[in-house]
Formats: structure tokens, C-alpha cells, sequence
């Protein structure tokens, strides 16, 4: 192989590949700090567990596919612990069999509430709610409920601004 044929290495990015392709949103508009604040607390109210969180907004971000999404809660689910096997099959997980069965619940609702279904039926149907309410009291229901909309709140942030997984946000608005 010449040189003229030999592949390149890579490079290193540019300052602008490591960037949103939008502006910072904070920055036009402080009350989404806010807003995303009170979200956070609402769904950090103990009662669901913080890591069935994770596990359902990192398979809202694969349903939606946001890099950016998938890559947020990857991270943050390492970082409280959870393993490898866990992480890796939240994309197939109703044939994995690392989940418990409010787990597989709360996956089951959000995949009904992003997935489009067949015509004449309902997302979420009377059966999988049956489902979640033996798992989940009216609280962490509600909470349950509002951890899917917080996620979903901030898919259009990361599909139409499309921040760069690993960048600080501070570094990657333009």
C-alpha cells in the first residue's frame, strides 16, 4: 500500500465539533435552570429508586436515539454502581434477566409512551397499568410518571441542539 492509499488517523476535533450547534439554552432562557431543578427534585423523592430512574431515561434516550442522552445516563448509572451487564441490556431488556419486575414495569411504560403502536390501540394500556400499580404506590406512580415526561422535556434539547456526549456543558454551547 502507497502512501497515497494508506488511511489517515484520525484527528483530533475542532472546536467546533466538540460544540452544540446551539446556543446555550440557560443562557436565553435562566428559567429552564429552574424548571430542570424542581424536575429533579420531584423525581428525586424516594420513592422510586433513583437507579430505576436512570435505567428508564437511559432507554428513553436509545428509543429517541439521542447519543447525547444515552451517553448522560450510561455515565450516571455507572457512576452509582450499577454493572456492566445491566447497563449494556437495558436495550433488550425484556429478554435479560438482570432486572427485577418493578424494573421491567417502569422499562415497559416508558417503552409504551415513545413507542408508536399499532393503529387502534393504546400506548399504555389498561393491563400494563394493572401492572405498575402492583409494583409502584400512587406516589412513586406519579413519580414513575413524571421521570418519563423530565426525560422527555429534554429530548428536544438534545435531538434539535444536539449537545457533544462528555462535554461539559459549560464548554459545548456555542
Amino acid at each position: 500500500m502507497n502512501a497515497s492509499t494508506t488511511p489517515s488517523a484520525p484527528t483530533a476535533p475542532t472546536a467546533q465539533q466538540v460544540r452544540s450547534r446551539m446556543s446555550d439554552p440557560v443562557a436565553l432562557v435562566p428559567e429552564l435552570e429552574e424548571l430542570s431543578g424542581w424536575l429533579y427534585r420531584a423525581t428525586g423523592n424516594r420513592s422510586v429508586p433513583r437507579t430505576t430512574i436512570g435505567l428508564i431515561q437511559l432507554r428513553a434516550g436509545q428509543i429517541v436515539g439521542s447519543t447525547y442522552l444515552t451517553a448522560l445516563q450510561t455515565g450516571l448509572l455507572r457512576k452509582a454502581g450499577e454493572s456492566e451487564e445491566r447497563i449494556g441490556a437495558v436495550a433488550t431488556w425484556a429478554g435479560a434477566p438482570y432486572f427485577t419486575e418493578a424494573e421491567r414495569v417502569a422499562l415497559a411504560l416508558v417503552e409504551a409512551v415513545l413507542t408508536v403502536p399499532p393503529a387502534g390501540t393504546e400506548r399504555v394500556t389498561d393491563e400494563l397499568y394493572a401492572r405498575a400499580a402492583e409494583h409502584y404506590d400512587p406516589k412513586a406512580l406519579a413519580t414513575l410518571t413524571i421521570a418519563i415526561g423530565q426525560v422527555n422535556f429534554f429530548v428536544p434539547l438534545a435531538l434539535i441542539g444536539k449537545p457533544v456526549p462528555g462535554v461539559k456543558p459549560a464548554e459545548q454551547w456555542t
